[in-house]
C-alpha cells in the first residue's frame, strides 16, 4: 500500500463508515470512525437547527481535533495503514452550512487554531451520490433523528463539497456510488482496492462503481 493515512468523506448516507470498516479489514489498517452518537446536541439540532447548530458543530469539532491529535501522537503513525470515515475539514464545512455569519466567523477562528496542529491525509476517498440515494441509504440504516432529514439540506451539503473538492489539493479518489451496495457486493470493493494500487493522473481520479 503506498498510503500511510485515507480519509473517507462524503455526504450524508454516501457510505463512508461501511467503505471504512471494509477496506480497514482488509487491508489490515487501524480504523477512526467519527463518533457522531457520543454528541449530546445532533438530535436538538435536527429538531431545532436555529438553537442546537452552533454547540452541534462546536462539539463534532473539539471531538474530531481530540481523535486526530491522539492518532499524530501515535508512534506507529507512518508504520501502518490508517483509515479514518472523515476529514477535519468537514468541521468549517457544515458550520458553513448550519451556523449564522456572526457564529460562523467565531467557529472559523477556532478551526484555524485546531487545524494548524492536524495531519492530513496523503489520500482522500470522495463518494459521490445523488440525493434520492443518501435518502435511500438513510432510511435504511434508521436512525431515528435522520429520518426527517430534507432534501434541500442535503443538496446543499452536496453544493459544499462540491465547492471544497475543487479548492482542495489532496490526492483524491472520486467515486460514484449512485450504485454501491459495498456489504452485498464484495466485487465492488475490489474495484475500489484495485483503484488504490493505480498510478494517478494528476491530482484526481474518478470511477464509478459497477
Amino acid at each position: 500500500m503506498q498510503y500511510h493515512y485515507i480519509a473517507i468523506e462524503g455526504n450524508i448516507g454516501a457510505g463512508k463508515t461501511t467503505l471504512a470498516h471494509l477496506l480497514a479489514k482488509k487491508l489490515d489498517a487501524r480504523l477512526v470512525l467519527e463518533e457522531f452518537a457520543d454528541n449530546p446536541f445532533l438530535e436538538k439540532f435536527y429538531d431545532n437547527p436555529q438553537q442546537y447548530a452552533f454547540p452541534t458543530e462546536l462539539f463534532f469539532m473539539a471531538e474530531r481535533y481530540k481523535q486526530l491529535k491522539e492518532m499524530v501522537q501515535a508512534p506507529d503513525l507512518f508504520n501502518t495503514l490508517t483509515i479514518s470515515d472523515y476529514l477535519f475539514r468537514k468541521s468549517l464545512l457544515f458550520a458553513s452550512i448550519n451556523l449564522p455569519e456572526e457564529e460562523y466567523k467565531l467557529y472559523q477562528k477556532l478551526f484555524e487554531v485546531m487545524y494548524q496542529n492536524m495531519i492530513h491525509p496523503d489520500l482522500l476517498i470522495y463518494l459521490h451520490a445523488p440525493v434520492s440515494k443518501l435518502q435511500q441509504n438513510i432510511r435504511k440504516r434508521n436512525r431515528s433523528f435522520e429520518q426527517q432529514i430534507p432534501d434541500d439540506y442535503l443538496y446543499r451539503i452536496q453544493t459544499g463539497y462540491t465547492g471544497f473538492m475543487k479548492q482542495q489539493n489532496i490526492k483524491t479518489l472520486l467515486i460514484d456510488v449512485s450504485q454501491s451496495d459495498f456489504l452485498n457486493n464484495p466485487a465492488q470493493i475490489d474495484q475500489v482496492l484495485q483503484a488504490l494500487d493505480a498510478k494517478f493522473d494528476g491530482y484526481q481520479n474518478f470511477m464509478t462503481l459497477r
